[in-house]
């Protein structure tokens, strides 16, 4: 088959797990010449789909390296497992917010830990003063731009200039605002990370991670790692990822569009007690968030606490809303509902689930990009 004359618009999958060399010199050109000399050997550290999809977003990202920037992997925590793997070893020590989402809690305190890497928690609001709860080992700061699942804004430059002090890498965790209204290199980020799941790919039919760095040299390490580790995205789910962030700044804008005017929805209805929600001027953290994040957008995001704040109530609203089925994941085009008591933060202590405003009545959801009038009217019947 002569394929020299096919020159497809788009990239195909190559749905290979491994490419032939011709010669003893094409081997030797690929372990030893920068980039590999263009040349891919084993799927498990590295295929064309892949790398096309880490130099889209990292463009996106606004970081330099292209496809050598970072690493993207089977899933979200994946990618978290790489970027600590990448700058951490035993002995070291992670700093992150007690607001952080429950998986990546699960994964730094209970299985990284048996690695000999520690990690501590401390209130977002406490965090920027690192000089006071960094230790001499620690190594990596973990934040998001967005806190799951209460919206909790970060101070993105403030923090990042504590790190810088500190001589301690940043690794922010993208994932709720995504590139289209937020790129944390820009205000001084190290690492920047993702569930490619969510916004990225879109549309609810791909599992996916993605880990960026701005020091080449840690970038390398993301790559290596992925490779020995086996975490490398497959082809299928770097084409899908891929094809994801042609549309990313399109569906943002309706995704934000469509949440702010749930949240203002929900804010008027007797029986809600709370929203949670940086578009709204009442939100503490809106004027942060206003300033941080791009073209008026909040992302598609929130979270609120039914007035009465029990799990009864909250199965309630789940069985009869229509629109936003229980699902735990996030961020399709399809909007969704979930239960983070029982979901995200379930592995969580009691006491500490609480002291995090985890409740029974609280519900997450992810606002997709239907007729805003639909899911309003879907919410009204739903909390009726």
């Amino acid at each position: 088959m002569n394929l020299t004359n096919i020159h497809p618009k788009v990239t195909p999958i190559y749905q290979t797990s491994v490419f032939k060399f011709a010669s003893l010199a094409e081997l030797e050109e690929y372990y030893t010449a920068p980039g590999r000399g263009g040349r891919y050997g084993y799927s498990r550290s590295e295929h064309p789909n892949t790398e096309e999809l880490v130099a889209a977003v990292a463009q996106l990202e606004g970081v330099a390296g292209g496809a050598l920037a970072g690493v993207a992997t089977g899933a979200g925590l994946s990618g978290l497992l790489a970027a600590v793997l990448a700058t951490c070893q035993a002995g070291d020590h992670v700093l992150c917010p007690a607001e952080l989402y429950g998986g990546s809690v699960v994964l730094l305190s209970n299985e990284l830990s048996r690695l000999g890497i520690e990690t501590s928690y401390v209130p977002l609001a406490d965090l920027y003063d690192l000089a006071r709860h960094a230790r001499p080992n620690t190594k990596l700061v973990l934040a998001e731009t967005l806190s799951n699942p209460l919206l909790t804004v970060l101070d993105g430059p403030r923090l990042a200039a504590a790190c810088r002090a500190q001589g301690v890498l940043l690794l922010i965790d993208n994932t709720f605002a995504s590139p289209a209204i937020s790129q944390p290199f820009s205000w001084g980020a190290d690492l920047v990370w993702h569930s490619a799941t969510k916004y990225l790919g879109g549309h609810s039919d791909v599992t996916a991670g993605l880990v960026l760095a701005r020091d080449p040299a840690v970038a390398q390490r993301l790559r290596q790692v992925g490779g020995s580790l086996g975490l490398t995205l497959a082809p299928l789910e770097s084409w899908l990822t891929l094809r994801g962030t042609k549309t990313l700044r399109l569906r943002m804008r309706q995704h934000s569009e469509n949440a702010l005017a749930v949240a203002q929805f929900l804010a008027q209805q007797p029986a809600v007690g709370q929203v949670f929600y940086p578009g709204l001027p009442t939100d503490p953290g809106h004027a942060l968030a206003a300033a941080q994040l791009r073209g008026g957008q909040f992302g598609g995001m929130l979270s609120f606490r039914l007035a009465d704040d029990t799990a009864a109530a909250a199965d309630a609203f789940i069985q009869k809303s229509q629109l936003f089925p229980l699902a735990p994941s996030l961020a399709g085009v399809d909007s969704s509902c979930s239960y983070p008591l029982a979901t995200s933060h379930r592995h969580i202590p009691d006491e500490r689930r609480r002291a995090l405003g985890i409740t029974p009545g609280l519900i997450r959801l992810s606002v997709g990009i239907e007729e805003a009038s639909d899911l309003l009217a879907d919410l009204a019947q739903a909390l009726g």
